[in-house]
């Protein structure tokens, strides 16, 4: 069998094609696997890293401010659909699997159009503008969150919950080799800040404003602010008096993270949800308002209304952010209950899945 995968961008669309990526290996030891990306992004570093081949397109993404600058947009995504069609000849897929991101638009377009069978990914529960126009010719549709009929072809829905990074949750006997790792105390409460694999500028500076209230409870933050922010923090840090802090461009043991964390704080991306959810997390979400049909909102929503997430809105996080999270790190009641209901919530075996409906297409196609 060969499989194309193609989008990225972030972390959110990058972590779960990997898992998708590893489930069909584990499979099918024989499959031939190939990454379409885009260039300068995130996958063209995280793909290799994971083992993976990947070929980068031009693409770039439309410039909704200023509509001029759209003119090399479009002559990017031209240029993008030529090697798209070029590196799907070569390598003559049996299915091209779309994750979301730029470089799934042209390559899953060319694919449908050369005969290839197509199944999307979609992970939030407002479906994107590039998969809404893709799913007409797609053979499948996976998706996260229950009513995607309102988007896709309801007969070609099939519900499998968003593929998260494997081994993340920790033996019991591993807790203890997690705090370690990052010098905290197992006998103080930790807050775990993410703010999604490129960071979150709201969520850095709400922490950072209010820093000394959570000093001054003897709260321990393990922060990852991402690499555009992260030296900046550091050094706004010392300058207070907090230094040594275990503070990251990028937490890569995230297994370890998550298993000190008695709190996240976190921006409402459809991987971060599904990871909470799957390991049973409280969780202050912070939608981001810099995305598409403000779906991060309407997936922080889905926990919000089963009492399984608290949600403070950007604009309210620099006042608001760091008083809810110490609220939730003090009041146990509350927090088994967002950890009880946002297990509840979790598809487990997402990636396993959706090789189902990868082995069954291809089947068909046979």
């Amino acid at each position: 069998m060969k499989v194309i995968i193609s989008g990225g961008g972030t972390g959110g669309h990058i972590f779960p094609a990997l898992s998708i990526a590893d489930a069909l290996r584990k499979r099918f030891p024989q499959v031939e696997i190939l990454f379409v990306g885009a260039e300068n992004r995130m996958e063209m570093e995280k793909v290799p890293a994971a083992g993976y081949r990947i070929v980068g397109l031009p693409v770039a993404g439309f410039d909704r401010k200023n509509l001029l600058r759209n003119f090399s947009v479009l002559k990017k995504l031209w240029q993008s659909m030529r090697l798209a069609k070029q590196t799907l000849k070569t390598f003559r897929p049996d299915i091209a699997i779309g994750v979301g991101g730029y470089a799934s638009g042209p390559t899953l377009k060319v694919a449908s159009r050369l005969g290839i069978p197509t199944l999307l990914q979609e992970q939030n529960s407002y479906a994107g503008v590039t998969n809404k126009l893709l799913a007409k010719r797609a053979e499948c549709i996976c998706v996260a969150y229950h009513g995607m009929e309102r988007f896709f072809p309801k007969e070609k829905i099939v519900l499998t919950g968003n593929p998260i990074r494997p081994n993340l949750e920790l033996d019991a006997g591993q807790r203890d080799e997690a705090y370690r790792y990052f010098n905290l105390s197992p006998h103080k409460k930790t807050l775990l800040v993410i703010g999604g694999s490129l960071g979150a500028r709201t969520i850095n500076q709400s922490v950072l404003a209010n820093y000394h209230k959570l000093v001054q409870a003897d709260v321990q933050v393990l922060w990852q602010a991402g690499k555009l922010y992260a030296d900046d923090l550091r050094k706004q840090l010392a300058e207070r008096g907090y230094t040594d802090l275990p503070l990251y461009d990028f937490i890569t043991q995230m297994q370890y993270a998550y298993g000190v964390a008695d709190v996240v704080v976190s921006r409402a991306g459809a991987s971060s949800i599904s990871e909470l959810c799957q390991l049973g997390k409280a969780a202050v979400l912070v939608p981001s308002p810099n995305v598409a049909e403000d779906h991060q909102t309407q997936n922080a929503m889905a926990l919000v209304n089963k009492q399984a997430a608290c949600l403070i809105t950007d604009a309210d996080a620099p006042s608001q952010l760091v008083d809810e999270a110490l609220k939730l790190l003090s009041d146990d009641a509350l927090r088994q209950t967002l950890q009880t209901n946002a297990r509840k919530l979790a598809l487990p075996d997402a990636a396993e899945r959706i090789v189902d409906e990868v082995e069954r297409i291809v089947n068909i196609k046979k």
